[in-house]
């Protein structure tokens, strides 16, 4: 239920708020993965749930400029 609420609250967003909501993640992806390099990171499966929620981000900013054409 959690990812289905994640996923709706995604496509009320706009598309720009979408780009700033994906670099936000992109930003963090990158800080989890030097704590990691760096063994400071606790909880290593926020990369996996991270980079999950990269590819959600993506897929409805695919679908927004899809069902814009």
């Amino acid at each position: 239920m959690k990812i289905k609420n994640y996923v709706e609250d995604l496509r009320k967003k706009s598309a720009t708020e979408l780009n700033e909501e994906l670099v936000a993640a992109k930003k963090e992806l990158f800080n989890l993965r030097f704590q990691n390099a760096t063994n400071q990171l606790d909880n290593t499966s926020r990369i996996k749930e991270v980079r999950k929620n990269i590819a959600r981000i993506q897929t409805v900013i695919s679908e927004l400029s899809k069902a814009s054409k």
